[in-house]
Order: C-alpha cells, then structure tokens, then sequence
C-alpha cells in the first residue's frame, strides 16, 4: 500500500504506548463539526476585495486578522497572545530598493555593460543601510552553492570565494532526496554558506526550464520590497553586515557574466540538471549600488488556546498555523490590482479555524493543549512563525508538534496525501494512522522541483528543533482530470496573481477532509503520552533537533 512510503524509517511503532483509538462517539462528534459551507464561507470573507489582500501593514490585513480573532472567541478559545489578548505583536520593517539610484554594471572581456534594471535584473533591498556598494568585485560561479558533505556534494570544493560575488543557479541537486532538496535550495541557507566562506554578495539565476522561474511575476513581488521582523533592540533578523550584494538575475545579464567564461552557461546547467558539483572563476566583475529606504510596520499574530484536560500533558501544545496575510494591491494584470490570495492562504486559515471547532466539539479536551496560530507576513520570508518561536507566547520547550495550513490544494476531492515531514519523526506513524482511518492513501513528493518543504510556515517550527507536518493534497482526482496538470496551471496562471480569486472552482469537502485529516493526526499526538521525537539519524533532526 502507499501507505508505506511514509512508514519507512519512521522507527519502532509501538514506543510503548497503547495506540489511540480514534472509533470513538468524542471523535465523531469532532469531525462532525467540521463544514464544508463554513470553510466556503470564511474563504469568501478572507479573500473579499473589501480585504485588499491582506497585505501586513494595511486595513485589510487588520480586518482579516478582527474576522479570526472573533471567530476563536465565538469559540470560546482562552487569549494566548500578549498581555491577556488574542494578539502577540510582530514588528517589521518594510525595505525597497530605489531603482533610479541603484545600479548594476557587468565588466566582460569586451568592455563595460550597464544593466537594465527589470529586464536584466533586479535587487534585493538592505534592510539597515541606506547605500551600499561594491566596486569591480571578482564573481565566482558554484553551481548549486550547495554545500552537503553528509549527501556526497560540495559545490565549494577546491574554489576559494573570500571577497568575491558568488554566483550560483535556484535549486538544488535532483538527486538529493525531496527534503533535503528543498532545504538547500533555500536561499537564505545559501546566502548563510556563501558568507560563511568570505563572500561579500551573492547573485542568483534559473535554468531556462525551471517551473519557478516566472520572471515578470518575480520581478513584479521585488518591487514591493520584502520585510524583516525587529528584535528588541530594534535590530532586524535579516541584517547581515558583511552581505554588500544580493541579485537575480535574468537570462541577459548571466550570458553577460559568462562571457570568456571557460565553461559555457549552457554546460554548467546541464552539469546541474545531472546533479554534478562545480565551481568556475568567471572572466567578468560587478559593481553593484544598491540604494534602499525603510519603513517600520506594525502587525501581529492572533495566538488562541484550548488548554488540555491532562494536569501534566495540559503543559504541552501541539500547534497548528496557517497565515492570513498576502501580497495587497499590486502590479496591474488584466485590470485588477488586488492580489486576494483565496487560495494561498485564505483557504489554509479558513480550516484551522475548522479544525478549531473541531477541538472545542470534543465533550472533553485531548490531553495536551492545542494551540491554534495565524499569523502575519509568510509571503516575505515566514517572518509571523518565525517571530513566534524565536519570542513565543508559551514556553518553548512546551511545543511538541507543529501543523502548517497553506494552500492545502482544494480543486478535487481529496483521495491521497503528501504529508510533507512524516519521514523524519514519530510524526509520520500518526499521519499514516488517521489516513488509514479517512481511506486516504499517502504518496512521495510529485513536485519535488517546488521545494515545498521549506515554503510555509511549520519550516520556522523544524528550524526550532520541533517536529512538523505539511499535509498537502496529492494528484488523485477520482475521474479523468489529471492532477498534476491542474496543479501546473494554477501555479503558472494564478498563483501569486490578481487571479487567485474564490471563483477557481474550489471542492470545499476537499477543504473539509483537510481539516479532518489535520485534527486527526494531531489528536492523535495530543492523546499519545510520549512526545513527538525525530528519527534516529535523522537529518532535520541532527540539523535543527537539539535546538
């Protein structure tokens, strides 16, 4: 069965514990408060254009999170934010980079190239300085950037890049297995190996094929900046003093950088796309100007409770997130401006507020407290999550689990799983058992390329050392449409866009069964004695788990 792809590695089964029984009137009764018309609803109300799309700062973003805050207190929900309320503020900072001020130049071996801010590239924004240059600075190609003795690959072998501009390609090797594939394809995790070895910038660009490379939407979100989110001292958690250059690039400004280059560009994406390790020292230099403005944003998280009924477990919390925020009003496409965000992620928050009502239908409590999570800013860098288990609300050691909401994939019923995590942890029997339960089958990552793993809000939590679940739908429709496909057009056409509106056609017995399988799976864990572990060996948990 496909059940057991999750299964594999997920250690002893038994742990000593007698396994929960989920047959139970206290569980019927739970999943029967879970509505399909409820989760259509709240989507409607989130993704209204009298919301603006949510973007964190905005009036939009302030109603959406008031429309959350008073549903979990219809609920009867205990506050677990701040000073006895719903709401654990999260300060940002907003950083853009002013175009007509910044600049970026290619020195080849014909002469100098001035960049077309857009066309050719564009920045990231530095959110302490107001200006800051390179000048004529060597640029060293390392492939992927990756880093990974541990999985047999090291682009960084035998190439010295102290003070140099590292270039590297989006991605990361097919041949790592999906998770970690999406970890080191994470740009923050090759921005941090690329400083740690002296480099003082870094640039980025796509293969030609690659399905995340949409240049006009990607250029189009730089422009509205990104965020960072401010420690006590007023410090943001993106500062880095020693990065003095941050680019993507398009496909004119890479030929311009590999001109004289002894590989060609079109040889060194092969060798990626095969997995291979490589570096090269390029025959052309950069200078970079990068001018930035700042603005600092107030926004919070709406943080509610259900304490747990056991007077030990009551001090641990399983949790669940989803993000309420999106992109606001934007760039202009087809004539509408307003990014709504229906589906990433109003529809995430739409069913942890299910699974919520879902908790509070139990006649009694699960041992464990739930913790329900919607937070603020995911869409620039996880930063409402990442806030949160860096200043947490509840004691850190108290969190054992984490489920993650987001756009769970709601356009055809739901017949099969792809339960992103459950191969590192104890985690994974309790999925496997609660699908079991729903007749769902589980499959392996069918778009591994999409880097899933590390793109929403439970990765803060795994970089926390917690154990976490991403339950996405898989490509199983039940009739003739093809799944994946599906998939495929929403991400191209809609995702990110104007379009991602509530008139897509959502199957919201789909989103139902989301959040069933959701409440399951962490019932489970909050009835179960032992807490969650990582598997012995396991690389997220050597990685983050002593955390």
């Amino acid at each position: 069965m496909a059940i057991l792809v999750v299964l594999a590695g997920c250690g002893d089964p038994g742990m000593g514990d007698d396994p929960v029984n989920l047959d139970t009137p206290s569980v019927a009764s739970a999943l029967q408060a879970i509505d399909a018309e409820t989760i259509e609803h709240h989507i409607r109300v989130l993704a209204d254009d009298s919301l603006a799309g949510r973007a964190p700062g905005t009036d939009g973003f302030a109603g959406a999170a008031r429309y959350v805050e008073e549903r979990v207190r219809e609920m009867g929900l205990q506050p677990a934010g701040e000073s006895g309320s719903y709401r654990q503020a999260v300060p940002l900072r907003r950083s853009s980079v002013v175009e007509g001020e910044s600049r970026m130049t290619v020195q080849t071996p014909s002469g100098e190239r001035t960049l077309a801010y857009d066309v050719d590239y564009y920045l990231s924004a530095d959110p302490v300085r107001g200006q800051v240059e390179v000048d004529t600075a060597p640029v060293v190609f390392v492939g992927f950037g990756v880093s990974a003795p541990d999985l047999m690959y090291d682009d960084y072998t035998d190439i010295d890049v102290a003070g140099k501009i590292v270039m590297v390609l989006s991605g990361a090797p097919a041949a790592f297995p999906s998770n970690e594939r999406a970890y080191y394809s994470s740009g923050a995790t090759k921005q941090a190996e690329a400083l740690a070895r002296g480099a003082i910038g870094l640039l980025t660009f796509w293969a030609p094929d690659d399905p995340r490379l949409r240049w006009d939407v990607n250029a189009a979100r730089a422009k509205r900046g990104s965020f960072a989110w401010l420690d006590e001292s007023g410090t943001p958690n993106r500062a880095e003093e020693d990065l003095r250059a941050s680019a993507s690039l398009n496909h004119g400004a890479v030929e311009a950088l590999f001109e004289g280059a002894a590989v060609p560009v079109d040889s060194v994406v092969s060798r990626a796309a095969r997995s291979l390790p490589q570096s090269l020292d390029l025959a052309s230099s950069v200078s970079v100007r990068t001018v930035s403005e700042h603005e600092d944003v107030a926004s919070w998280n709406v943080v509610a409770r259900l304490e747990g009924s056991d007077p030990v477990l009551r001090d641990e919390h399983v949790t669940y997130v989803a993000h309420i925020d999106h992109f606001g009003i934007g760039v202009t496409v087809d004539g509408d401006s307003i990014y709504n965000g229906a589906h990433d992620n109003a529809s995430g928050a739409s069913i942890v507020l299910e699974i919520a009502d879902a908790y509070t239908s139990l006649p009694q409590a699960p041992d464990r407290s739930i913790l329900f999570l919607f937070v603020t800013a995911e869409e620039w860098g996880l930063l409402g999550a990442d806030y949160f288990v860096h200043s947490p609300t509840v004691p850190r050691p108290s969190i054992v689990a984490n489920f993650s909401l987001d756009m769970p994939f709601l356009f055809h019923p739901l017949l099969d799983i792809v339960p992103y995590g459950a191969e590192h942890s104890s985690m994974g029997r309790s999925v496997a058992q609660a699908a079991e339960y729903m007749g769902l089958d589980i499959g392996p990552d069918p778009i591994p390329e999409q880097v899933l793993f590390i793109r929403s809000d439970h990765f803060a939590f795994i970089r926390q050392g917690v154990p976490a679940l991403f339950i996405k739908s898989g490509f199983e429709t039940g009739d003739e449409r093809d799944g994946g496909a599906i998939n495929t057009d929403f991400r191209q056409n809609r995702y990110h866009t104007p379009f991602d509106e509530t008139e897509q056609g959502f199957d919201y017995e789909a989103g139902a069964d989301h959040a069933r399988i959701n409440f399951l799976t962490g019932y489970l864990i909050a009835e179960t004695p032992q807490r969650p572990t990582w598997n012995e060996g396991d690389f997220f948990g050597g990685l983050f788990g002593s955390g």
